[in-house]
């Protein structure tokens, strides 16, 4: 543990460079601090020798490591539990019960974009491990129909079809009815499996040997349901805070998004409590400058989503760590309801 002063000197270079993106120095904390230049100098080189802060190349000022943002994080702000003015717009987003689940998770995500100027994402939930309950088949026009897959979790995915040629509206309906009796309280993830083995079973052989459109039209719907459902805002935002004016920086985070590598972030993250991975703890080297905060939310007794937002290592924890748990406890009564 440091010392109340070493603690002092810590929190207000993490705050001020998180203000300045610049390094700070001693004659910055003096003029704030209630010390002497020398004292303060004497603390920042024991905050150094201890991994707190380090030095930079280009300056003769300090900059918070990432050992020392975690104990800033850890320690520094454990207590603190101040009431963000942000938290009331959040209030105001979730009390319009007209709208509905998916579009509230999107705008709460660019709600949380715009309160903080970072990237934001939600892990929603999948159907995985879930159960097919009912399959319903709604006709819209002469050979378009809407697919409807409901589970034991009361999750629905649809999907609209065309129907084969030469294949009635009767035909879909039998089908429809097959798979009803066939795949009734069948794992998902099993449904693929499932379907092929009854396919060659006589109950149903005559019925869809003449036409695998319809099998994988099924198939392509089950398999949709089983993704994890991912929500997106201020991707380009990180781009703007100066750690990253360097190109290859730029262009080595460019690649990253744009190759979707962005939503591995959260993937596996549903059961691990609040989360900061500062710097070179993400493994990604494109990363490497960058703070991803993840917190999970409750999606039913069996399920959980996250919540993550993606800044630079300079992030307003103080901030930005309230706030993301404050939403994650609104997208969880989301669920409840």
């Amino acid at each position: 543990m440091l010392t109340e002063r070493q603690e002092m000197v810590l929190k207000l270079i993490i705050e001020e460079y998180i203000k300045t993106a610049e390094p700070i120095g001693s004659r910055t904390l003096s003029k704030i601090l209630e010390f002497s230049p020398a004292t303060i100098r004497n603390e920042m080189a024991d905050l150094e020798d201890l991994g707190y802060i380090e030095k930079t190349h280009t300056s003769s000022g300090r900059v918070p490591s990432d050992k020392g943002y975690h104990y800033y994080i850890e320690i520094i702000l454990k207590d603190d539990a101040s009431y963000d003015s942000s938290f009331n717009v959040i209030d105001e987003l979730f009390e319009n019960h007209a709208i509905k689940r998916d579009e509230a998770i999107k705008q709460a995500m660019n709600l949380l974009s715009q309160l903080t100027n970072y990237t934001t994402i939600a892990l929603g939930t999948n159907a995985y491990g879930q159960k097919v309950k009912k399959i319903e088949m709604i006709p819209l026009y002469e050979q378009t129909c809407v697919l409807l897959i409901v589970t034991n979790f009361g999750h629905v995915e649809s999907k609209q079809i065309t129907i084969p040629q030469n294949t009635s509206l009767d035909d879909m309906k039998r089908v429809i009815e097959i798979f009803n009796e066939i795949l009734f309280d069948c794992p998902i993830n099993q449904v693929s499996e499932k379907l092929h083995y009854e396919i060659n079973t006589e109950r149903i052989k005559d019925i869809m040997s003449y036409n695998q459109t319809i099998i994988d039209t099924f198939l392509e719907a089950f398999t949709k349901f089983t993704q994890s459902k991912y929500y997106l805002s201020g991707k380009n935002k990180i781009l703007y805070q100066p750690e990253f004016n360097d190109v290859q920086r730029v262009r080595e985070l460019l690649t990253f998004f744009e190759q979707n590598d962005i939503f591995k972030l959260v993937e596996n993250t549903e059961h691990q409590g609040l989360s900061v991975r500062i710097g070179k703890e993400n493994q990604v080297r494109a990363m490497r400058d960058c703070t991803v905060i993840t917190v999970p939310y409750q999606l039913s007794e069996n399920d959980s989503g996250t919540i993550a937002i993606v800044g630079p290592t300079r992030m307003e924890y103080q901030k930005v760590i309230p706030l993301v748990k404050y939403l994650a406890s609104h997208m969880s009564k989301l669920y409840k309801e």
